[in-house]
């Protein structure tokens, strides 16, 4: 072997060296030393050395069958890692059975996507050939798994996400939250489209609770769908389900002009069936008082208020504090409603936090609160109801108080002979 030979080769593995952290002067000085005591004389002595570094010398190993929901790109030998060039392809994260990046089918994705990205969509990785699988690698569950009502996935379902910049929760992290959409047809033609309404909270399969203003007056058919994250993409490692509106009732004393009483049930024609990314949320018993409790709000609603605000693609999470009644009182009335507001008992506020708050879109999602002395287990403590503005400095939320029409959800669902120890706690 010529001198130059060792230098030409780890030359060529060079970003491989750094990749995994080793000294590649060192590497060099060793194997020209080697060379100099007649331990390396030849090519295969080379090759032989890098095998015993890098653990293989075949630079092109078999491929098995991959599996992609796209149509594969245009595979080539040699690709050096780079999707569309052969040695690895861009697929739904779980279908790549690599433990680096998938244990039992859990995984961690960034979801900030730029012109470096290597595949176009962050639910997907460029995936070795031969690391590739045909069908999902669904996580086992949990052990002991807590059975009952409204408990929070922290760190999502299945993967956990990274890059949230934007508040975004964790897939399957509110198991209970529903979008409510209503069929709409397309102005000349017979194609119909679900149009995003408003949130809504499951409190049993067969039963949503969302705000009366969403669903008021509107003659549409409506649906809701548990278990969504991502409105823009169906990839994600559990499903989500849609099921029609069979019926819905509005409180009696809802008033349209103030948003009094702003609350409502759909029955489903079909209930939910439950899974890691859809379940119920519980209800509070009548007289909880939720004040200076931490809570969180979801939803898809619009990031700021006004026409520059956009809806939400992946679903949103605000932390937020509850008010005393009297405090948000005093905060509403330094607004343009006046100094003599006066907050109606059907409401409970939250927020008043800079840049935090729910808004336009948000209507009828769920504010939930921590059980107290239960560990990631929330009630239900309000509807998204209205607000002044979006996340305005010390100006609150307003929420309806679902503690306040515990007695009537009860009474609703016993009229429809439905269980409401769904929801108990």
């Amino acid at each position: 072997m010529s001198p130059g030979k060792p230098l030409i080769v780890l030359a060529a593995i060079a970003t491989v060296v750094f990749a995994q952290g080793k000294d590649l002067n060192s590497l060099i000085k060793e194997l020209k030393a080697e060379q100099r005591e007649g331990s390396v004389d030849n090519q295969a002595d080379v090759d032989k050395k890098i095998q015993d570094i890098f653990g293989t010398s075949d630079p092109n190993p078999p491929s098995q069958p991959m599996i992609s929901t796209t149509a594969p790109p245009n595979l080539q030998p040699n690709s050096g890692g780079i999707p569309g060039t052969g040695s690895c392809t861009c697929v739904p994260y779980y279908l790549c059975n690599n433990g680096s990046i998938n244990t039992n089918g859990e995984g961690v994705i960034d979801i900030r996507i730029n012109e470096e990205s290597a595949c176009p969509s962050y639910i997907e990785i460029c995936c070795d050939k031969e690391q590739q699988t045909r069908e999902p690698l669904l996580p086992e569950p949990k052990p002991n798994k807590k059975r009952g009502c409204g408990y929070r996935n922290e760190e999502g379902v299945g993967f956990r996400i990274t890059g949230d910049k934007d508040n975004e929760a964790q897939f399957g992290e509110f198991p209970w939250m529903v979008a409510v959409l209503k069929e709409e047809v397309v102005e000349g033609s017979n194609q119909n489209l679900n149009v995003y309404q408003c949130g809504g909270a499951l409190i049993h399969p067969q039963v949503v609770v969302t705000a009366a203003h969403c669903i008021a007056q509107k003659k549409n058919q409506f649906k809701i769908r548990a278990g969504e994250w991502d409105t823009q993409t169906t990839q994600e490692l559990y499903p989500h389900q849609d099921r029609d509106v069979a019926s819905s009732v509005i409180h009696p004393q809802y008033y349209a002009g103030a948003l009094y009483n702003d609350i409502a049930l759909l029955f489903l024609r079909q209930p939910v069936t439950p899974a890691e990314n859809v379940d119920v949320i519980c209800l509070p018993p009548k007289g909880t008082v939720s004040d200076h409790s931490r809570c969180f709000a979801s939803g898809w609603g619009k990031d700021v208020f006004g026409k520059q605000g956009k809806y939400q693609v992946i679903l949103k999470k605000i932390d937020l504090p509850v008010v005393p009644r009297q405090t948000c009182q005093d905060k509403l009335r330094t607004t343009r409603l006046g100094k003599y507001f006066e907050l109606h008992p059907s409401f409970i506020c939250a927020g008043g936090e800079p840049g935090k708050d729910t808004c336009k879109g948000d209507g009828g999602s769920p504010l939930v609160c921590p059980i107290p002395g239960q560990t990631d287990r929330y009630y239900q403590a309000g509807i998204v109801a209205w607000g002044i503005g979006c996340g305005e400095n010390n100006t609150p939320g307003v929420y309806a108080n679902v503690a306040s029409f515990r007695d009537w959800i009860d009474e609703q669902m016993r009229k429809a002979n439905v269980d409401f120890d769904s929801y108990s706690y």
